[in-house]
């Protein structure tokens, strides 16, 4: 079977993941109702978006929705069962997923690394070009500006100490 996953979100009460798909052999769009089950304030969303993501019965219909949008919903369900509202959870999520560019990521631990990494990956592939995109261009050229000073740095100060 081939879907593709048009729609994701997420039902408070009962707590449940609902995937609107194609189902390429019909050609007709459904509805999925996925329950969550054993998910409390205290459960490790990534986790939790694994075991779905790898659960047999499931495993067809959320081939092509991501790992990272699966954790955001077990964020907010998570947020709501702590009491805040959605737009807390929603505020909450999005710092999370905010990438700080003065930060120094050598000193995150390999999960936050991984992390940061998984949220880079998929900004970047939303933000590329590829070959069928209209606005498509093969070769760029640009032409930067020569009228300020360039700044020099002390790595690229000729030096034979290190030879």
């Amino acid at each position: 079977m081939t879907c593709t996953a048009k729609k994701c979100g997420i039902h408070f009460q009962p707590p449940s993941i609902i995937l609107i798909y194609e189902d390429q052999n019909q050609e007709k769009t459904r509805k999925r109702i996925m329950p969550i089950r054993n998910f409390s304030k205290f459960s490790d969303c990534s986790r939790a978006a694994e075991q779905l993501k790898n659960n047999p019965r499931h495993k067809a219909y959320l081939e092509s929705v991501s790992l990272r949008q699966l954790q955001k919903l077990y964020s907010l369900l998570k947020g709501h069962l702590k009491g805040q509202s959605l737009a807390q959870s929603l505020e909450q999520v999005q710092r999370e997923e905010a990438i700080d560019p003065e930060e120094d990521m050598n000193k995150l631990d390999d999960k936050e690394l991984a992390k940061r990494k998984s949220i880079m990956d998929e900004l970047f592939e939303k933000n590329r070009k590829k070959k069928d995109d209209p606005d498509f261009v093969y070769n760029v050229e640009v032409v930067f500006p020569q009228d300020e000073q360039v700044e020099s740095c002390g790595w690229d100060a000729e030096s034979d100490e290190g030879f």
